[in-house]
């Protein structure tokens, strides 16, 4: 057994230890800073603040999983610890999951009523529940939801609206979803103000009917023909017909660099013609690179404009003699998301065989609705784009093997043994990523050095070791898995006995990781990586998750 003066020895080196991590943490050393909170937890398990301080930085790396389960444990060591609380709420919210957030920072108030802070931020999940709330009332079924896609013809500029004539099922969806909400504010209204609540929500629902009803009239005619027009006015880049030039993309990319907007024309076309080729592809594309010849991967963006166009001054512009691939990320966090996506959409427009484009995770509409993509699309074009975009998205292939040596991938491995590459090839794709299953696998998993498979540090997907990735390139007769998704200090790490290498290209993530970027080019025919890094360049003075859900950017 341990003496007094031992357990005193301990609790005095764990103070220590929680000081430097402390300072690695101010530092932006955010792994450094978990190492060593972790030994100040095996010095002192039973001190609350080191759990709770380990969850922050977990946050940090965007380790939701292991934060919410360090703040958890920060909770059960001292129940009456507010920011065990707090810090579980806020890893809740990173993921998403609002209604378990607002049960957190509800306790946080109960154990702070005074603070102005916590009062602020548990008002701001309250708002974020009741629009999650009445987006579920009024949401249509699958089902019964119209492409926007095929609603939009960017070939009639200059013609006139067409019909005004709303249809039944457009009204009958209307009062479907209005009796939805009305029932949803019913049941959460106590029985002393029911009568009020319901009488006002009926009122609602009778002006959500006729509002919709007219909008319905003037957004599918007019609004969307006028958003078509290009006026005399503007200077921007331009298409002539329906070919994507080279020298329209270098248009569009110096009226970006001085943040000019791309007219909504030509905006839909790329992204309609980006659409169109998309949908052909299967769910594993297979890429041949001839002998002599090269190809480069990059990993995540982010919406790091102007890194970029670094990587393509470093490396070329993309084009049939060389060819990129970018490997999911493309938005998100970084405040020039459209910049980068309509860059990479226009360039595959311009040569299809130019550039390859992998899902990940951040191409879905639960992630861009929280870190900034579909408020900066909203902000910049309009809300059809939102809509438009989020349908592109699940047309983007899951992986790509190139010359059958290299599995590409945005997030890892999966969860069961004896995965083909058939298998992924057979995965219908054309959905939201679902929180299971091989398509959640290949968006979210992450490596990790021991052997076998854990839980995920995100909360979402696995961990897999090096002996998962030995049997999965065994199996397919492959070489060489290249995934991105983690932020890596040197932009790339190589792991599971040089199976397996990260890759991530956003330097200076979020202005405030000090990482460098990275890309893979490889040769014919022995395919061998050749990693280049690189360092971030500056931007214009918008900061990252500018755009970003409102109660997010109170964390970061």
């Amino acid at each position: 057994m341990p003496t007094m003066e031992t357990e005193k020895s301990n609790t005095s080196r764990a103070e220590e230890l929680k000081q430097l991590a402390n300072e690695a943490f101010k530092g932006h050393k955010y792994s450094q800073a978990i190492d060593l909170y972790t030994q100040a937890i095996k010095l002192n398990s039973e001190n609350a603040v080191y759990w709770a301080n380990r969850a922050f930085a977990h946050t940090k790396l965007e380790e939701y999983g292991s934060a919410i389960q360090d703040a958890t444990r920060a909770i059960e060591t001292d129940p009456k610890y507010s920011k065990g609380y707090y810090r579980r709420g806020a890893a809740y919210l990173a993921m998403g999951k609002f209604k378990d957030a607002l049960k957190d920072f509800q306790q946080v108030k109960k154990l702070c009523p005074n603070d102005p802070d916590a009062t602020k931020k548990l008002k701001e999940c309250e708002k974020a529940v009741m629009k999650l709330k009445f987006e579920e009332a009024i949401s249509v079924p699958e089902s019964q939801r119209c492409s926007v896609a095929d609603s939009i013809d960017y070939h009639t500029v200059g013609s006139g609206p067409g019909s005004s004539y709303v249809s039944t099922k457009v009204t009958a969806v209307s009062a479907a979803a209005a009796l939805m909400a009305v029932l949803v504010v019913y049941m959460g209204t106590k029985a002393a103000t029911a009568v009020t609540a319901v009488a006002a929500a009926a009122l609602a629902a009778l002006l959500m009917v006729l509002l919709t009803f007219r909008w319905a009239r003037f957004n599918d005619t007019k609004s969307r023909t006028l958003e078509l027009e290009v006026e005399p006015q503007y200077t921007g880049a331009r298409i002539e017909g329906d070919v994507v030039t080279l020298d329209f993309v270098k248009k569009m990319l110096d009226d970006f660099k001085n943040q000019k907007n791309l007219h909504k024309r030509y905006a839909y076309q790329v992204v309609l013609q980006t659409r169109d080729m998309l949908r052909a592809l299967p769910s594993l594309v297979d890429i041949v690179v001839p002998e002599g010849k090269h190809f480069t991967v990059c990993g995540d963006v982010h919406g790091q404009f102007y890194d970029l166009l670094n990587i393509f001054e470093l490396n070329g512009l993309p084009s049939e003699d060389n060819p990129y691939l970018f490997n999911g990320d493309f938005v998100d966090r970084g405040s020039f998301s459209l910049e980068v996506i309509l860059t990479l959409f226009a360039f595959k427009c311009m040569c299809p065989s130019a550039i390859y484009l992998a899902r990940g995770n951040h191409e879905s509409k639960s992630m861009n609705k929280i870190y900034g993509f579909e408020g900066e699309v909203r902000s910049k074009l309009s809300e059809t784009f939102v809509e438009l975009f989020a349908e592109v998205f699940c047309c983007l292939p899951l992986a790509h093997v190139i010359n059958g040596k290299v599995f590409v991938v945005h997030g890892g491995l999966f969860s069961v043994d004896g995965v083909k590459l058939s298998d992924i090839r057979a995965i219908d794709r054309f959905c939201e990523p679902p929180e299971e299953g091989l398509m959640c696998e290949l968006l979210w998993s992450d490596p990790q050095p021991q052997p076998g498979r854990g839980p995920s540090k995100r909360g979402v997907g696995l961990s897999f070791g090096a002996d998962i990735t030995k049997r999965f390139l065994q199996e397919n007769n492959l070489d060489l898995v290249v995934r991105s998704h983690e932020v890596k200090d040197e932009g790339y790490e190589i792991e599971h006995d040089g199976k397996l290498i990260t890759v991530f290209s956003a330097p200076n993530y979020c202005d405030q990781m000090g990482n460098k970027g990275a890309f893979i080019r490889f040769e014919a025919p022995d395919m061998k990586p050749n990693i280049v890094t690189f360092s971030a360049v500056p931007h214009p003075d918008v900061k990252p998750m500018a755009y970003a859900n409102n109660f997010l950017r109170m964390f970061s």
